[in-house]
């Protein structure tokens, strides 16, 4: 039961904050730097399932070792580490196979990646530790 509370907290989390970056903050950003590669609407199909499957990850790698150690600081440490591997995954891709991609976005993105899953992870430990 602990874990189905930590992926929820966790998606409910992540999903607001990155859904508030991506509309409010960072869409001309990335509209800017990226306009000729970017799709005219969003895939919300495809969209829903990174969620879906991203926030799996963040509670196998992040919350669940933090559950089992008690520790807010693994779960942060753990959700950082997380985020930064996985945006590098893709960012470190596409600057290498890409043609014009910005080093730029690869920093922002990478740097957001990082932030917002160390905040999600930390906030679906905080909350799933009250039911474990």
């Amino acid at each position: 039961m602990s874990y189905a509370i930590a992926y929820l907290a966790t998606a409910v989390v992540f999903f607001a904050i990155d859904y508030v970056w991506l509309t409010q903050v960072a869409s001309s950003f990335y509209r800017d730097r990226l306009g000729a590669l970017m799709a005219d609407e969003v895939n919300f199909a495809v969209a829903g399932a990174f969620y879906i499957v991203y926030v799996i990850g963040i509670v196998i790698f992040a919350v669940s070792p933090a559950l089992k150690s008690s520790s807010w600081q693994d779960a942060l440490l753990y959700g950082c580490l997380f985020g930064f591997f996985a945006y590098a995954t893709y960012d470190f891709t596409n600057l290498a196979t890409l043609r014009d991609w910005p080093v730029v976005v690869t920093l922002v993105d990478v740097s957001w990646g990082t932030f917002v899953t160390g905040v999600s992870a930390l906030a679906g430990y905080m909350i799933a530790r009250n039911f474990v």
